[in-house]
């Protein structure tokens, strides 16, 4: 029987998945890997699939955090270049796919079940609507869905790296300190992990909050943005939860102009490592505040579905049933 290699490359993480063909949900093997670890994808491969029967794998789908450039993709967050035609030849494997991290997210949408999804606003849902997805982890990244021929048709994006646009006072001088120390500003300079640490940072440095010091020895012994949040959702730390709360803000806010572009009256899909970790604080208020905070047009954003992907695998799983379209 014929097998299938999904992978979901990220710059933390890279999640590696064997199924059978008609199988995406029940992976015959599956393994997460520190991405950093690694000089490139192809050593990563090749210790995963020793522990692999990979003489029956007939293609393999690898989702991508960057710009797919062909059969070739350079990682944003990660010094990687992978080439599909090398890895194709160095595992003997037939067919080898690369494809969006977040477009492969969007394949992965039609395969989630209903309590994989956490609805924040309910929305009236639009048969054939553009659906929208959208997630911050270690970066920050975009597709859209396009209903064509009876089937949905992913387009990936680079929207992350749109300017970021301050909604206010406190928001334009987090502009002002960031591009002193980036030149550009993206909104995944803000909307990320490492977002959410520079925000905090901010709020440090012009003395709008100060940190303890227990938050702070956590910082440096663990992920940083895993700490800021675990101790602004606890209340232990007045830095950590204004950070957060900034953060959710300007999330909603991204999304929002994301659903001005799209008109996304099919759904809009919060994925990423961060949204379901947070979710609890996206309920709260402030995400969809910002969300529909857009003038006129406030009352159309109301009406627009929205929830938060509580799978952590859907973009693997995406990346099995792009090989099966």
């Amino acid at each position: 029987m014929p097998y299938l290699l999904a992978a979901d490359v990220g710059g933390t993480k890279t999640l590696l998945r064997i199924c059978q063909a008609g199988r995406p949900h029940t992976p015959t093997l599956q393994k997460t890997y520190p991405s950093a670890a690694y000089p490139d994808l192809a050593t990563m491969l090749d210790e995963f699939l020793r522990a692999a029967d990979a003489r029956h794998i007939s293609a393999a789908c690898l989702a991508l955090a960057g710009p797919v450039n062909g059969r070739q993709v350079r990682l944003t967050n990660l010094p990687w270049e992978v080439d599909a035609d090398a890895l194709q030849t160095r595992f003997a494997i037939p067919r080898v796919e690369l494809i969006n991290d977040f477009a492969a997210v969007g394949y992965g949408i039609a395969g989630l079940r209903p309590d994989d999804l956490l609805t924040l606003q309910t929305g009236v849902t639009q048969a054939g609507g553009t659906r929208l997805v959208v997630g911050a982890g270690t970066g920050l990244g975009v597709a859209w869905l396009s209903y064509q021929n009876d089937a949905y048709t992913v387009h990936p994006a680079e929207a992350g790296h749109m300017d970021f646009a301050p909604l206010d006072d406190t928001q334009i001088d987090l502009l002002r300190y960031l591009r002193a120390r980036f030149g550009h500003v993206s909104c995944e300079r803000i909307v990320s992990g490492p977002g959410l640490v520079a925000i905090f940072e901010f709020l440090r440095d012009s003395t709008r909050a100060q940190p303890g010091e227990q938050v702070v020895q956590a910082m440096h012994e663990g992920d940083a943005a895993a700490v800021i949040a675990e101790y602004a959702m606890q209340g232990k730390d007045a830095c950590a939860r204004q950070a957060l709360d900034m953060f959710i803000s300007i999330y909603g806010a991204f999304v929002g102009n994301l659903a001005l572009l799209t008109l996304p009256r099919g759904g809009i899909y919060i994925a990423g490592g961060i949204a379901a970790k947070i979710a609890a604080e996206m309920q709260q208020g402030s995400f969809l505040r910002a969300f529909c905070a857009k003038g006129r047009f406030a009352a159309m954003l109301q009406n627009l579905p929205l929830c938060i992907v509580n799978d952590p695998d859907v973009g693997v799983l995406g990346a099995s049933l792009y090989l099966e379209s």
